[in-house]
């Protein structure tokens, strides 16, 4: 065999098996985006997110979330969270809103995007996290959920678990779910109808949510709180608009979205800036 056909069979068999990344550099950002093919860490200089202070109707889950954010950025125990609930409601902004605190208040905390098809390369990525022990990782999975046959909460279940390994000492999962219980009905109940031991197969997923220490709901939100939220927005851009008629317009607003949260005050907030000529 000639040496121009050794060459192209080493290079088919790098591009079926590449090599290992080469260790990210923690310092370029603060936050970090996982992606795979190729796997790699991706530096984000500017994140997408919104004040804590202008964060409403979630004060609870805002003081937990930021109190076990702040334990685990100063070395202290802290649990893996999952925040579950109302659509629209501040799950993920409150994730990203969170970490700004911290980083505000000058403790190490780096957040890490990665997205729920690439659960199945989390190992990989903790290999990474594992080589900066300096360095505390927020690892933030949000809209988790599953079907029925999907099989990535396995390796969800390992993360949490940590496996004979065990879960970096300086990483911790906060993950945003529409549902508590992260799987559909229907997929449990197959699993019951289709199970040797069905008792067992449905613990199984079920229990997947329990392996968060903390569990945090978030509910639709009241007319006054949404209004509040409008409010906030108004003053922290400095808009200068008629009460009753900022009122009305939001209420009428919310009627034909057929519902009222976090995510509709913000979107009649950006329709009234734009109308008065305000970039935001």
């Amino acid at each position: 065999m000639d040496d121009v056909s050794l060459k192209r069979i080493a290079e088919a068999l790098e591009r079926l098996s590449p090599p290992p990344a080469a260790a990210p550099d923690f310092t370029q950002a603060d936050a970090f985006v996982w992606h795979t093919g190729p796997e790699r860490l991706v530096p984000v200089t500017q994140v997408n997110r919104v004040p804590l202070a202008l964060l409403k109707a979630i004060g609870r889950a805002r003081d937990i979330l930021l109190q076990n954010t702040l334990q685990f950025a100063r070395g202290y125990a802290a649990n893996n969270a999952l925040l579950w609930g109302a659509r629209g409601m501040g799950k993920s902004s409150l994730v990203k809103a969170v970490h700004a605190e911290v980083l505000a208040q000058g403790l190490p905390c780096t957040l890490v995007e990665i997205q729920r098809e690439d659960l199945p390369s989390v190992g990989r990525l903790l290999g990474h996290l594992r080589t900066a022990p300096e360095q505390r990782f927020v690892l933030f999975c949000d809209d988790l959920s599953f079907s029925h046959d999907d099989q990535h909460y396995k390796s969800l279940k390992a993360l949490l678990d940590g496996g004979i390994e065990g879960r970096p000492d300086n990483v911790i999962l906060y993950a945003t779910s529409n549902r508590r219980h992260l799987m559909p009905r229907d997929m449990i109940e197959n699993e019951r109808s289709s199970a040797i031991s069905p008792s067992e197969a449905v613990e199984e997923k079920v229990s997947l949510s329990d392996r968060f220490g903390l569990w945090l709901g978030f509910h639709p939100c009241s007319q006054d709180e949404y209004l509040a939220m409008i409010d906030g927005y108004v003053a922290e851009h400095n808009l200068s608009v008629d009460p009753e008629q900022l009122r009305a317009e939001a209420i009428e607003w919310q009627a034909t979205r057929g519902g009222r949260s976090g995510r509709v005050a913000w979107q009649f907030f950006c329709d009234l800036a734009g109308r008065m000529g305000k970039a935001i």
